[in-house]
């Protein structure tokens, strides 16, 4: 194993996959250089790009869902 491979041990494996269980994932495509900005937009605001994007669906869904009750 090259010198700077890190070893992972197999508990670590198992509470990393305990945890991942917890998620969902998503791909999600965007233009090329789409990335960037948002990443830079979310960062702006103190985010990571993953909590950016969980918020503006999050926030987008609250609106259209109070946009369609009557």
């Amino acid at each position: 194993m090259p010198e700077n491979e890190k070893r992972v041990s197999e508990a670590q494996r198992r509470a990393t996959n305990k945890y991942l269980e917890k998620f969902d994932e998503m791909r999600v495509r965007v233009p090329a250089g789409q990335k960037e900005i948002t990443k830079a937009h979310a960062e702006a605001q103190g985010e990571s790009l993953n909590a950016f994007i969980n918020r503006a669906i999050s926030e987008t869904m609250e609106r259209d869902n109070a946009a369609t009750k009557p």
